[in-house]
């Protein structure tokens, strides 16, 4: 069973730049990796997400442009780079781990999920 573990959370300055990582445990070679994230009062939505082998990524729209995932396998991790960042990516973060062994990245149905890592965009 793989664990993930999300770090980098923090107070970031509206049109900075910030990175997320997950850190996964476990076998989990055949694991799509996904970020999403849950604004106050609002429901928990996709954000980004990546394939086990690295070679397909998908991306919300409201994030498209601005954001970047990426993975090292080899060291067991998975990044969310963000750039031009706003009021409206202050969410809690999740990286939850989809084991699939094809390259479809999906928006749900995620098997194991992180604690959250808080970001919150603020002058």
């Amino acid at each position: 069973q793989v664990q993930v573990v999300e770090t980098g959370g923090g107070l970031v300055q509206p049109g900075g730049s910030h990175i997320l990582t997950c850190t996964t445990r476990g076998r989990a070679t055949y694991y799509t990796i996904g970020w999403f994230r849950q604004a106050p009062g609002k429901s928990r939505e996709f954000v980004a997400g990546i394939s086990f082998s690295g070679q397909t990524t998908r991306y919300a729209d409201s994030v498209k442009g601005r954001f970047t995932v990426s993975r090292d396998s080899a060291r067991g991790v998975v990044y969310l780079r963000m750039t031009s960042l706003n009021s409206e990516d202050t969410a809690v973060y999740y990286c939850a781990a989809d084991e699939n062994y094809s390259e479809s990245v999906p928006l749900d149905d995620y098997d194991a999920w992180g604690q959250g890592a808080q970001v919150i965009v603020s002058s």
